[in-house]
This record gives C-alpha cells, sequence and structure tokens, in this order.
C-alpha cells in the first residue's frame, strides 16, 4: 500500500516541452480543377533528405525546423514543379498557400504569411523590442520550463513584481492590489474576492494560457484606472491538423502528508456546495455543524486538451482549441494568531488549519478567420475555484482572551476556538473579439471586442465555537469539562455571505497606416459593472451553559439540533438569534431572518481616446496619445455599526482628461532607449466604499463611504497619478537580454489600509494624506552561460531584481470614521524595498534523451500590510525567499515526464505588529510546507 501511494504521488501535469523552433504550413490547390484541393503532392526542403505530402485536404506541414531560411520543392506529376524560398523565425508559424497547375504560378498567386506563435521567449522578447510602450511578457514555454502552475505564480517571475507565498496576492512595483488591472484578450476580467479588485490569478492554469504581458507603462487604451501596471492574459489558441493531450498526476504537501485530515459538511470532493436551494435558517436547522472526516491528503490533477482546424474554400479556417481541467490541494499549518488592537485582546499561540482547495478550469476557443483581411474569436472560459477550511485556535489549552469571564486558569488561559468555512467562486467569462483589416492599400483595420463576465461568489454557512476552559478537555477527567464562550450570541454563530457580479465591457479601434512613418488609432472603450451583495448570521445564545458543559468538542451535533432549541423559559440547550428577524412582531429568537448586511455598487465607465505612432527616421518612435474618460460610481448599503444619521447612499461623477506620451530611440538594431510619460488614476473599489464589516477569527476589515468625496461630497473621488519611466533594453540574441529600468510615481490623495488604535482593531480604507512619492529602478538580465552546440544552450541564467523607495505624508481625518497618527510620514502599503527573481535552466543531451532541469528563486523584503495609526506601529508582512526546483523529462516522442519540488525551504509566513509599547509582536505565522510530485502527459 505504500508503493503504491508512493506511485500515486509521483504523477502530475506535465507541460509542453520547448518551441525555440518555428514550423512551415500550408495548403496546396488545384489551378486545374476550380482549385479544389490538391492531395499526395510532394514538398520537399532542397539540400536535404526532409521531405512530406500533402493530405487529402491538401494540406502540409514541417514542424519544429530551426530558424534560417528555406527552399521548399512543390512537386506532382503533370505539373510545374516550384521552389518558394521561406524564412523560418523561432516562435512563429510560416504559412505558404500554393496553387499547383500546368504552368507556374505568378507570384501574386503565392500567399506567404507569418504568425507569431506568442509562447516562446524568443518570440516574447521580438515582441517586447517592436512594441511601442514598455512591457514584459512570459510565455508558455518559459512557464513549462519554470515549472509554473498558473497565472500568479508567472507574473512573479517578471521584473519587480513578488506574489505572497501560499497566496494569491500579486505586487507590481510594490504597489498592492488597487493599483493594477487584470484583462483577459484585452476585456476586462471580474474580481473573485470581496476583498480585492482584481481576480485572483492562481485560478488561471498554464493550460489556457498562451502568455501574459505586464504593462507598465500607459498608453490611453487602457482604462484610466492604471498606476503599477495591466496584466493581460492572452488564451490559448490552436492552428493545425489536431492533436490531444491528456494528464493525469498527483502530488503531496509535506505537511499535510500523514495527517487525519477533516473537512466542513455540505462541500463536494469537486468544490461544489449543495445547499444553496436552501433557506440559511434551515440549514442551521437540519444540517450539523462538526466537520467530518476528509479524504487521504494526495493531491489529484488531470486535464484534457485539444484542437483542430477546419480548412474551407477561399482560405476560410475554423480553428477549435478546447481545455477541461481538475485539480486540489491539501494543506495542513500549524502556527500562531493573534488580535492585537490597542492592547491583546485574544492570543492563540497553538493553532491547527486544515485547507482543502479545488480549481476546475474550461475553456472553449473557437477562431475563425473568414480569409485574409477578416477573423472572428470566440473565447468562453468557466472557473471554479473552491477552499474548504477548519481550524483549531488554541489546541495545547494555552489560548487567552481578555473577555474571557469564566477561566478558572490564574492566567487566564483555556481559551478555544473551531472556525469552519468554505468559500466557492464561479466564475464565467465570455468574449467576442474581431479584426477587420482594408483589402486595398489604404492601410485601415479595425478591431472590437464585446465581453460579459458573471461572478457568484459565496461563503456558505461559516461555522465558529468559542470555548472556556478548554484544558480541561484535555486532563483525561470526566468531572471537568469546556463551558461555550458566550459574551454575546454572536460568539457562537452560523454566518452566510453571497455576491454577485455582472459586468459588460467592450472595446472598438479604428487603425489607420497614413504612410511608413505615420500611424494613428482612435478608439472607444467601456464598462459596466454591477455587485449585489448581502450576509447573515444567526448566534446561537447558550442556555445555563455553567450546568451544561461541553463534554466533547469535536461532538457538537449532540448540541446544536433542532431537539435541542428552546421553545420555553428555562428549557432546551440554546436558541437561536438574528439581527434582523422577518417580523419585528415575532422577536429575533428561533425564527428566519432577512439579512443584515447588504450593498449595491455600480461603476460604469465610457472613454474615448487617440494616439499617433510617429517614426522619425529608423531611430525615434513617438508616441503621443491623450484619452478622456467619463465614470460614475454608486453605492448603496444598508449595514449595522455605522452611525444612524448616515444617508447610505455615496455617488459620484467625474470627467477627466488622461494624457500620455512614449519614446523609443533605437540606439542600434539591437538596443532600445525608452521613455514614458503619463497621467492616469486610481478609482475606489466598492469593497473599499462599502462599510460592511467582515470578522475573521482575530481580524476585522471593512470599508469607508467617505473614499467618495468624504463625508461632506467635496472631498477627492479618486487619486491623481503621475507616472515617468526610463527604460534600456539590449537584446543580445534570440533568447537573451539586458535591461535597465529607472521609474517614478507621485500620488495624489493616496488610499492605504489602516487598522484602527481602538478595542475593534478594525482595519479599513483611508486617504491618508495629500500625496505620495515612488521611485525605482528595475534590472532585468538573461544570459546564456554555457553552450551545448551552436544552436542548442546547455546552462542559462535568468535574474530580475527591483528596488522601491515609496514616502508619504499622513493626516489626521475626520468623518464617518476617524483616524490619526503619531508620525507625519509613513511607507506605502504593500511595497517592497527589495524584489528579486532569479532561475537556472541545464539542458544537457545524452543520445536521444534531453532533459531540463530548472532552478527557480524568489525573495521579496518586509513590506506593510496594513498602516498603524495611533502610537500604534504597522502590521509588517515579513520577507518570504521561495525556492523551487523543476525536472522536465522526455520519456519518448509523445510521453513527457516531469518533477517538481516547489518551496523547498519551507520559510516562515509571518505578519508582525511593530512598535506595540512592548516590543514587536507577531500576529500571525505559519509554514506552508512542502509540495512535492511527479507528472506524466501524453500526447496523441
Amino acid at each position: 500500500m505504500r508503493n503504491l501511494q508512493f506511485i500515486l504521488i509521483l504523477l502530475t501535469t506535465a507541460i509542453t516541452f520547448a518551441q525555440n523552433t518555428g514550423s512551415i504550413v500550408g495548403k496546396l490547390t488545384d489551378k486545374e480543377y476550380n482549385n479544389e484541393p490538391l492531395p499526395f503532392a510532394n514538398i520537399l526542403i532542397k539540400g536535404t533528405t526532409t521531405g512530406t505530402t500533402s493530405d487529402i485536404d491538401g494540406l502540409y506541414q514541417f514542424a519544429e525546423l530551426a530558424p534560417g531560411t528555406y527552399t521548399l520543392i512543390f512537386s506532382f506529376v503533370g505539373y510545374e514543379t516550384q521552389e518558394i524560398k521561406a524564412d523560418v523565425v523561432a516562435g512563429k508559424v510560416t504559412t505558404i498557400n500554393v496553387p499547383m497547375g500546368a504552368s507556374a504560378a505568378s507570384l501574386e498567386e503565392v500567399v506567404i504569411t507569418t504568425t507569431t506563435r506568442k509562447e516562446s521567449e524568443a518570440a516574447l522578447l521580438l515582441d517586447q523590442k517592436k512594441a511601442v510602450e514598455i512591457k514584459q511578457s512570459i510565455g508558455a514555454v518559459e512557464l513549462s520550463r519554470k515549472g509554473i502552475g498558473d497565472a500568479a505564480a508567472a507574473v512573479s517571475k517578471i521584473s519587480g513584481i513578488s506574489k505572497q507565498e501560499s497566496s494569491s496576492e500579486v505586487y507590481v512595483r510594490g504597489l498592492g492590489d488597487r493599483y493594477q488591472n487584470t484583462t483577459m484578450n484585452g476585456l476586462s476580467l471580474p474580481s473573485t474576492d470581496v476583498n480585492k479588485k482584481n481576480i485572483d490569478l492562481d485560478l488561471f492554469s498554464t493550460d489556457i494560457i498562451e502568455n501574459i504581458s505586464v504593462s507598465k507603462a500607459y498608453t490611453p487604451n487602457f482604462y484610466g484606472d492604471f498606476a503599477a501596471g495591466n496584466v493581460n492574459i492572452n488564451s490559448k489558441e490552436y492552428n493545425g491538423s489536431g492533436f490531444l493531450n491528456i494528464s493525469l498526476g498527483s502530488g503531496v504537501n509535506s505537511n499535510a502528508a500523514g495527517e487525519t485530515f477533516v473537512r466542513n459538511d455540505g462541500a463536494s470532493f469537486f468544490g461544489y456546495y449543495n445547499r444553496y436551494n436552501n433557506n440559511p435558517f434551515a440549514v442551521v436547522l437540519s444540517h450539523p455543524v462538526d466537520p467530518q472526516q476528509g479524504e487521504s491528503p494526495i493531491n489529484l490533477n488531470g486535464s484534457i486538451s485539444g484542437g483542430y482546424s477546419f480548412d474551407f474554400e477561399n482560405d476560410m479556417r475554423l480553428s477549435v482549441f478546447a481545455t477541461l481541467g481538475f485539480s486540489n490541494g491539501f494543506e495542513y499549518r500549524e502556527g500562531i494568531a493573534r488580535d492585537f488592537t490597542n492592547v491583546l485582546k485574544v492570543d492563540y499561540p497553538n493553532v491547527e488549519e486544515y485547507n482543502y482547495s479545488t480549481n476546475t478550469t474550461g475553456m472553449l476557443n473557437l477562431d475563425f478567420k473568414i480569409d485574409n483581411q477578416n477573423s472572428l474569436k470566440y473565447s468562453s472560459l468557466f472557473i471554479n475555484s473552491s477552499s474548504d477550511e477548519v481550524g483549531y485556535y488554541g489546541t495545547q489549552g494555552r489560548g487567552f482572551n481578555r473577555d474571557d469571564i469564566a477561566s478558572v486558569d490564574p492566567n487566564g488561559l483555556g481559551f478555544f476556538t473551531i472556525n469552519g468555512r468554505f468559500n466557492q467562486d464561479m466564475v464565467f467569462v465570455n468574449q467576442l473579439l474581431g479584426t477587420h483589416k482594408s483589402s486595398d492599400d489604404d492601410g485601415i483595420e479595425v478591431t472590437w471586442g464585446f465581453g460579459y463576465n458573471k461572478v457568484l461568489s459565496d461563503e456558505p454557512d461559516r461555522k465558529r465555537f468559542s470555548f472556556e476552559n478548554y484544558q480541561f478537555a484535555l486532563d483525561n477527567d470526566q468531572t471537568t469539562n469546556p463551558i461555550f464562550y458566550d459574551n454575546i450570541p454572536f460568539d457562537n454563530q452560523r454566518f452566510f455571505q453571497t455576491i454577485e457580479d455582472n459586468e459588460y465591457s467592450s472595446f472598438l479601434n479604428f487603425e489607420k497606416e497614413v504612410s511608413e512613418n505615420f500611424t494613428f488609432n482612435i478608439g472607444y472603450n467601456g464598462r459596466r459593472k454591477k455587485r449585489i451583495f448581502n450576509s447573515i448570521r444567526y448566534g446561537y445564545q447558550i442556555i445555563d451553559k455553567e450546568n451544561n458543559p461541553v463534554l466533547d468538542v469535536n461532538d457538537l451535533n449532540s448540541i446544536f439540533n433542532v431537539n435541542n432549541i428552546s421553545t420555553e423559559e428555562g428549557q432546551g440547550l440554546f436558541s437561536t438569534i438574528v439581527l434582523n428577524p422577518i417580523s419585528n412582531e415575532i422577536g429575533n429568537t428561533n425564527v428566519p431572518g432577512l439579512p443584515e448586511n447588504t450593498y449595491n455598487g455600480l461603476l460604469t465607465v465610457n472613454a474615448g481616446y487617440a494616439n499617433a505612432e510617429i517614426n522619425l527616421g529608423e531611430k525615434w518612435l513617438l508616441v503621443p496619445g491623450v484619452r478622456l474618460e467619463y465614470f460614475e460610481q454608486e453605492i448603496e448599503y444598508d449595514v449595522i455599526n455605522i452611525p444612524p444619521n448616515d444617508p447610505g447612499v455615496r455617488s459620484v461623477s467625474e470627467t477627466i482628461i488622461l494624457p500620455s506620451f512614449n519614446i523609443k530611440y533605437a540606439l542600434n538594431d539591437d538596443s532600445n532607449l525608452r521613455f514614458s510619460f503619463s497621467k492616469t488614476a486610481s478609482i475606489p473599489e466598492f469593497k473599499e466604499v462599502a462599510p460592511f464589516v467582515y470578522e475573521d477569527v482575530t481580524l476585522r476589515y471593512g470599508g469607508n463611504p467617505d473614499l467618495l468625496g468624504g463625508p461632506d461630497g467635496n472631498g477627492p473621488t479618486y487619486s491623481e497619478i503621475y507616472n515617468f519611466d526610463l527604460k534600456y533594453e539590449w537584446f543580445v540574441s534570440s533568447d537573451e537580454i539586458l535591461s535597465l529600468a529607472a521609474f517614478a510615481k507621485r500620488i495624489d490623495d493616496p488610499v492605504n489600509r489602516v487598522v484602527a488604535a481602538d478595542a475593534t482593531g478594525t482595519q479599513r480604507y483611508f486617504r491618508t494624506g495629500n500625496n505620495a512619492d515612488v521611485f525605482g529602478l528595475e534590472v532585468e538580465l538573461r544570459k546564456n552561460l554555457l553552450l551545448r552546440d551552436e544552436e542548442n544552450t546547455l546552462l542559462s541564467f535568468g535574474f530580475n531584481g527591483s528596488y522601491l523607495f515609496t514616502e508619504q505624508d499622513l493626516k489626521d481625518i475626520s468623518g464617518t470614521f476617524t483616524t490619526s497618527f503619531d508620525r507625519s510620514t509613513e511607507e506605502l502599503e504593500g511595497a517592497s524595498k527589495w524584489v528579486f527573481n532569479a532561475d537556472f535552466t541545464y539542458k544537457p543531451k545524452f543520445g536521444n534523451y534531453e532533459p531540463r532541469l530548472t532552478l527557480v528563486s524568489s525573495y521579496f523584503s518586509d513590506r506593510i500590510y496594513s498602516i498603524g495609526s495611533g502610537q500604534l506601529g504597522n502590521i509588517v508582512e515579513k520577507s518570504v525567499t521561495a525556492l523551487n526546483f523543476v525536472w522536465n523529462s522526455p520519456i519518448s516522442e509523445k510521453l513527457d515526464l516531469t518533477v517538481s519540488a516547489s518551496n523547498l525551504l519551507n520559510p516562515n509566513i509571518s505578519f508582525v505588529r511593530e512598535d506595540t509599547g512592548s516590543g514587536d509582536i507577531t500576529i500571525s505565522e505559519f509554514k506552508a510546507g512542502v509540495n512535492m510530485g511527479l507528472s506524466l502527459k501524453y500526447k496523441f
């Protein structure tokens, strides 16, 4: 059985091999017979023995050709033999369609086109070299080489970008979630998390990614809400005769191995909750509260992907690509958790958490080439992500609660909490895009896109129970037992939360090439996003807790069931309490309720823009641009714990003018000098302005409606941002680069998360000062250290890093919520001074065996998670160094094997509250564990 488990652990998804080669494809037609497909013709690469024949549809292909110039010989009995030269470029597909006949085809009849496979590192470096703006990309090939499994891990390998370990949080140039945007194929993507602006990038598996680009300099086709950068995911496409890949796999986390896992009741293995159709009160009455025994903690994953192209007359083609994948993961964490507001309120020195996560991804891409001038693309993406977490806080009987009133321990110890929650996010993305080029020489190209996104984000039936004198549960004395902690009924509770987002987005761009030296663009883009949010809690009021001790904290089902509800005074064990009952006439005890917190948010953006690409000779490219953007933002809310005179609604509208100017100077054929200036904006998110407070076990966080104009409506509604960039880039070879960059930003009226200096310690968002300054340096190097031969690399090295300096002024704030500071300046929230990423790749060859070994590391220095107010210091996320290893090993032409080990150093993930009066206090700390596995993938 142990050997079988070991074999299962070693299976996981393999990833396609590198594509530093190009290919030639095409179609032969019969001029003598109405241009019907010409099958069984011969195609030979001149000077070699490499050849092929056209298939029944007249199609042929030469794959994995080294870059260079080739002469193809086309022949067929009774037809004129033709020789045609073609250039093959790494990462590109050269298409040569040839009509065959009794006489040779004229030059006009032979159609040669080249399209970029924007997956290889060489192709993406070429795209970066030619780009009019400052951007960096990472493609499918590099994702494979570095063993990267999702988009969040992918972008963290780009210079100036870091990712919080064991989290999906991504920081671009040291600036957090609120200062960046995420798009797919140029259309906006929704957020799946009420506490985030951007979608969790780790939901996007690499099976659906062709490449990811990060644009750090602004151009007016982007939304004005732009500061740190825009992350764009280009979904994978396929053009070819057909393929099918199937993978199955498994893995293990070092912390979880051997643990007896527990999961919440009601959630399925595949990450779905089966009680959404039931009223929350019915769930409270009829469904158990105890965690259930889970599966063995062995991670599983599998995927299937395939594609095919259908060719029709007149070069019409329909290409289909589809993928479906599932993965899960088990994590076990031991650590500490504390709630330090102005004093130590709650302390759990021993915490155990069991987390089971799933990710199901399905995507369908349809690319319809109408002719050489017109094409359509339809993309449909579905993601289901879930997290099932059971936490035990204070497991060794040493938990402390300042408000504990029944503890018999002289030090007030024995506080214990069980917290179980399940989160499910379902994302539906549908996009239709089109490209249309003029058939004559007037140089007009029209591109457009329309997208509809829907998000269903739910936290159904979070269960939280708290106990005093938990040490009695550990003393093996049946006469002493814990009791419930219930200063208020909601110390023991069931919580239900739902979010529904609907978003429409679109763009339309007209490009006119007036001459070789002048091109201009005019366009429009817009979006309309609506959010509906509600939550409800049911608290448990314990009847006579001293005389009804908890005999077994792992058997709360024997207490919280419908038979023990108190129906008369003095009878039963508990009553349910709800803050917003269905009828005030019957009270709020043992009755269903209505949502206690609701808010509806609406954001509408409409913008027109124009820019020009001006070539001054062969060296200078100037790109001036301007954007005129109008936005409206409104939020209506009805939540608890806000001032009674609050109007419950905020609404603003603004028209902003956003200029930009990009300059590229080609120092020579291999190096560029770039400069960029722009003015952009930062618009508050719904979660930042909605005053709903989410209560975690040791944290409380909520929004602040004063971000929309202040308490009197006369304050700022958005942050103005001025951006400056200067970059030098040297493309040493097709896959080597050296780049240096400097940047600066001025942010007016910046927004930061601030932890209140009061008894609640609630973290809210404030416009903390008048302005903030950001200065930074970046460096990137990709270098081949050793060559196996003239064309192949034996050992390569990649490095990128950044240094960031931030400073903002601080001011005391009064309004709906107030805060004050004992200092005049501070760093920006989320800013790391130092960020580094590095990798080594070793690719030897032993006969036909060509493995690839890659070591990848990353580091970010300390950064502020939440700014401290009053005389208390900040909450700081401590630095993390990560190290991953990947070994790609082709077993045969069709079968690949991958060995992976991530988070090898297994560092502490720590958050510290600084300057508490008695030194710094660690408020959260755990280790994520090492993830290990093998992978197999078969390519049909």
